[in-house]
């Protein structure tokens, strides 16, 4: 995995944990489930590059 997609995922994810915060504190479900969507998206792409990087060792 690149430093460059790590840290896109990661700041992905740390977005989508902010939108859902900031949901959750004004009461937004709209915003809230906005942002648990972006936190998994994160996490997908990170698994998904998991798996690229393992084929590329064999």
């Amino acid at each position: 995995m690149g430093l460059d997609d790590k840290i896109g995922n990661a700041a992905e994810k740390l977005g989508g944990k902010g939108k859902e915060a900031a949901g959750e504190a004004t009461g937004d479900d709209r915003l809230k489930a906005e942002g648990q969507s972006d936190q998994a998206k994160g996490d997908l792409k990170q698994a998904g590059e998991k798996v690229k990087d393992a084929f590329k060792q064999d």
